[in-house]
This record gives structure tokens, sequence and C-alpha cells, in this order.
């Protein structure tokens, strides 16, 4: 018999969704195993849907509306929806879009933020939850199964 599963509910920022849907083979591809298997909730909120969204409709992906509904459905079904309290008093950071992500991670008590993103990531030191990086996650995941 296996280990048990863990489920951790995690605040992605987009980049991390957005290479782990588009790249099948990449080095992300194992958060849509994880999250499609229920080892991780990705918590999201209207703001953090509607980036995504924008993201998937960048010309350099070349996505029809049709790959992008496709893509969503891979992600969305398995997302906790947080709806977040008004802006203020987000947490700060060098980066004012990343708020957001931030706040969500806050408000929707995450397990951790996951990214790739130096100016979230700069924020590690002050923040009252982990911020990640992907590999941290996937170590800690690893960790909490033995």
């Amino acid at each position: 018999m296996g280990s048990p599963q863990v489920t951790m509910r995690v605040v992605f920022d987009t980049n991390c969704v957005v290479s782990a849907l588009l790249f099948a083979k990449g080095r992300l591809s194992w958060l849509r195993a994880a999250w499609a298997g229920g080892g991780l909730v990705p918590l999201v909120c209207t703001q953090t849907a509607q980036e995504l969204l924008r993201v998937l409709a960048y010309p350099k992906f070349d996505l029809t509306r049709g790959e992008v509904e496709e893509l969503l459905g891979d992600f969305l079904p398995f997302a906790e929806t947080v709806e977040l309290a008004s802006e203020e008093p987000w947490p700060d950071c060098r980066d004012p879009n990343d708020r957001v992500f931030l706040a969500l991670a806050l408000q929707a008590r995450a397990d951790a933020l996951v990214t790739g993103d130096g100016d979230l990531l700069a924020c590690k030191a002050g923040y009252p939850l982990p911020i990640l990086t992907p590999e941290e996650l996937r170590a800690r995941m690893t960790e909490r199964r033995k």
C-alpha cells in the first residue's frame, strides 16, 4: 500500500500555471498531475483567473479559443475559488501586479505561494506563509509523503 496522499492548498503565479498547461513535457508538467490527482489544490480568485486568461491569449502562444478552453478545463475544475476582500491592505511587493497573489495566499490561508518570479521570491523573508519555487514545492510534497 502506498503512502497516504497529503493535499496542499497552494497559490500558483500565472507563469507556473501556464508552463504546466502548455508544456506537457516541460519542467513543470508534474504540477498538472499533482493537481489532477488531488495532491495539490490550486487557489484562484477572479483577478488571478482573469490574468491566466489574458496570458493564454498572448499571440506568442497562438492558441485558438477552443485550445484555451481545453487548457482551462485542465486547471479550473481542480481549483478552489476564493473571493478576495478589498484591495487594501494587500501585502506590498516590488511589482504591484504581484500583490494579488500575496493577498490570495494570505486570505485563503494557503499552505504556500508557488512562484519562479523574482519579485515574489524577494518577499519570502517578511511573508507569513511559505513562498516556494516549484522545485521547493516538489521537495516539500515528497517530504510530507514520508
